[in-house]
């Protein structure tokens, strides 16, 4: 399953895998696939920097890339403070009543939200990048859109490709014109921030819009046949992320989450702003419920958003809540039915890629008869 991307990256199977965690990653890079560790969860240098020398010691000789949330356009002067005291007032109390209605308890006196986005902010970036690039990774991608220019150039002058997220052919010209390497064309099913076109309209769209530039598929793929049907669109990879959640080396630390990713059908996501403030594709729960009524105060934008609600979502994952409890995640999940090893994973999606390519074979066969 090899592409002139995967070849150039050197890599035996074009499947990108993104994830938050760093031994899925390595598990992902050394299954042939191409690993590619998200970086928005870090707020301190030195933990992405260990994160990334253990990527490097068990990935096994094999590359690796790294994800930031970055804005293209600088914001200069603010600071974590000056967003949080921009949260009305009325939205802190909405939290604490919805927390109240569903009997979440208080964290320990002293224990710290350990979730907190603040990788969105530019000198948070900064700081992740200066890391990233005392490291030898391949790939430098942004779930924001085209990183600064300067940002590309470091990148370039160090040999490191640069890709961006796009959500329609438009976002995606303005990537080739800002200098990147690789396009992700993401689609309405995936989990996270997504746009509105789904991966099947939004893939050829995009290829031919950045025309010769590399195009990755994303989006509700989490099958062989799936990943040769992004192949047959143009595309010279597939960009996973959701399909990782349940894997071992994932070792999710609630199993009240991870019987709800397990028992979710690919009509169980919504589009909602309750986590970021931007449209996310996430489990439907009650706390997405209470953020998406028309009743409510509704999601304030981003990054104040994020920062409202990271202590309550640190909660509800500690004390696993389950009506509250969910995760970003793609529609794909409707497929997630079992806990598998990420070489399982792999494995899988090679077989199923080759039986496609089997079954076009016999029928291009068949037509020239």
């Amino acid at each position: 399953m090899q592409t002139e991307l995967s070849k150039r990256l050197g890599v035996e199977h074009a499947l990108f895998g993104f994830t938050p965690f760093p031994a899925v990653a390595a598990a992902i890079s050394r299954a042939g696939g191409f690993g590619v560790l998200g970086a928005v969860r870090y707020t301190a240098p030195d933990e992405l920097q260990r994160d990334l020398d253990w990527i490097e010691a068990h990935a096994d000789g094999r590359p690796y890339g790294l994800d930031v949330v970055m804005p293209a356009k600088k914001v200069g002067g603010v600071t974590e403070a000056d967003v949080e005291a921009m949260i009305p007032e009325g939205h802190r109390q909405f939290v604490k009543n919805t927390l109240a209605e569903h009997g979440v308890p208080e964290l320990a006196e002293g224990e710290a939200s350990g979730w907190r986005i603040t990788g969105w902010m530019e000198q948070v970036a900064r700081t992740q990048l200066d890391v990233a690039f005392d490291r030898p990774i391949k790939l430098l991608a942004n779930a924001l859109g085209s990183p600064p220019a300067d940002v590309v150039a470091r990148a370039h002058d160090k040999g490191i490709l640069v890709a961006a997220l796009a959500g329609s052919a438009r976002h995606a010209i303005k990537h080739r014109e800002a200098g990147i390497d690789v396009v992700v064309a993401q689609g309405y099913e995936a989990g996270g921030h997504t746009g509105e076109i789904a991966t099947m309209v939004l893939t050829p769209e995009v290829v031919d819009a950045v025309h010769p530039l590399p195009v990755l598929a994303a989006g509700g793929i989490g099958s062989g046949e799936q990943a040769a049907a992004a192949l047959a669109l143009g595309a010279q990879g597939v960009w996973l992320g959701s399909i990782w959640l349940t894997t071992t080396e994932a070792g999710l630390p609630s199993p009240v989450l991870v019987r709800k990713l397990l028992a979710a059908g690919s009509g169980d996501t919504v589009r909602s702003r309750a986590l970021t403030g931007k449209p996310a594709r996430q489990l439907r729960t009650a706390w997405t419920d209470a953020w998406d009524d028309p009743q409510g105060p509704g999601a304030l934008p981003m990054p104040l958003q994020g920062l409202l609600v990271a202590e309550a979502v640190t909660r509800i994952q500690k004390y696993g809540v389950e009506p509250l409890l969910g995760t970003p995640v793609g529609q794909i999940v409707g497929r997630m039915n079992s806990e598998r090893s990420v070489q399982a994973v792999v494995d899988d999606l090679t077989r199923g890629f080759e039986r496609a390519v089997d079954r076009i074979n016999r029928i291009a066969g068949r037509s020239q008869q």
